[in-house]
């Protein structure tokens, strides 16, 4: 689980994502984001209603969470960012999403190669 200071709660971050961030779009997801004033990276996680039932959204929200913990300490830090998932998405484990969210993060320029 992220902590709670990691994660995008408020309306007004998702807004300004949507308005102001860039979107890098895959098969499985689609990541939004924009710089922030904080200095370290906050996340939000969004599975839209039409994606299937809550066990669904619940198991892709899961997925999604678990790959950023994961790729959290390669991250270059002081963004927002925001995943949304797609509906290639679920029927997926954790080692079919996880490529993908790294790809997606290196075409965001996000990644810091150890």
């Amino acid at each position: 689980m992220l902590p709670r200071e990691l994660r995008l709660r408020r309306a007004e971050d998702f807004e300004r994502l949507r308005y102001e961030g860039k979107s890098f779009a895959g098969r499985m997801m689609v990541l939004s984001v924009t710089p922030n004033d904080a200095g370290f990276n906050r996340y939000g996680f969004i599975v839209s209603r039409r994606f299937g039932k809550a066990v669904q959204r619940n198991r892709a929200r899961r997925l999604m969470r678990e790959g950023l913990r994961l790729l959290h300490p390669r991250l270059v830090s002081g963004y927002d960012l925001a995943l949304i998932a797609r509906g290639g998405m679920q029927s997926q484990t954790l080692s079919g999403v996880l490529p993908e969210l790294e790809r997606l993060l290196k075409q965001a320029g996000l990644v810091v190669e150890s």
